[in-house]
């Protein structure tokens, strides 16, 4: 039986099967596709779009974290086309809520800081809607959920229904009422919450934060 290869930005490279493009593309040492919704060892939902790449026949991009290589593909990681979709997620995510860098938490550990920075989208095109509400919730000592950061990317889902197996939160609603619910759409300390941390680490930007922790320094520190 042959060896099954693809075409990875212009260099033969082998997988195995089941295999996703971005598995593939780290195997061999391609880390330039970014990720926001990608958690290890939970399931692909390809939610965030960023890891969109180019697959040559195909009519559109597909998200490599949840797109399975399969024999024969020639994928481009980078190309115009895909760094003109990937500047336009960020800077829908951006317009989304209230990430204002320099008073944030996260600063300087936000991974959507850091695709801003890295994709140059300084300023976003888009404005969020007039007088959009965001919940907040500080009604407990440990974890502090603030909505106007959250982009929706899941991981806090995963990290405690796929980790944890605590099954506590879920992504509720539909469109613009779309956000991370605990049981009921109750508070952290009404529902089935433990308070294990593991979503606050799961989050990429300022969305959870360890209430302990804020103010008292920059997370590098």
């Amino acid at each position: 039986m042959s060896e099954a290869t693809l075409t990875l930005n212009g260099q033969t490279v082998a997988f195995e099967p089941g295999q996703t493009i971005l598995e593939v593309a780290r195997s061999h040492g391609v880390y330039t596709i970014p990720t926001l919704c990608w958690l290890k060892d939970t399931t692909p939902t390809g939610s965030c779009r960023m890891c969109m790449v180019e697959v040559e026949g195909w009519r559109t991009l597909v998200p490599a974290c949840a797109t399975q290589a399969t024999k024969g593909m020639v994928i481009k990681t980078e190309s115009p086309r895909v760094d003109a979709a990937r500047k336009m997620v960020l800077e829908l995510l951006l317009a989304s809520g209230n990430h204002n860098c320099l008073i944030c938490e996260a600063n300087g550990e936000c991974e959507l800081q850091a695709l801003a920075y890295r994709y140059q989208v300084p300023t976003p095109a888009f404005a969020a809607p007039p007088g959009t509400p965001y919940y907040f919730e500080d009604n407990n000592s440990m974890i502090v959920r603030d909505f106007s950061k959250c982009v929706m990317c899941g991981r806090c889902v995963r990290a405690c229904n796929e980790r944890q197996v605590n099954l506590a939160i879920q992504i509720g609603y539909r469109g613009h009422h779309n956000k991370i619910v605990a049981k009921a759409d109750k508070t952290y300390i009404e529902s089935d919450c433990v308070f294990c941390g593991s979503c606050v680490q799961a989050c990429p930007v300022g969305a959870l934060l360890d209430k302990s922790a804020i103010g008292q320094g920059r997370p590098w520190e």
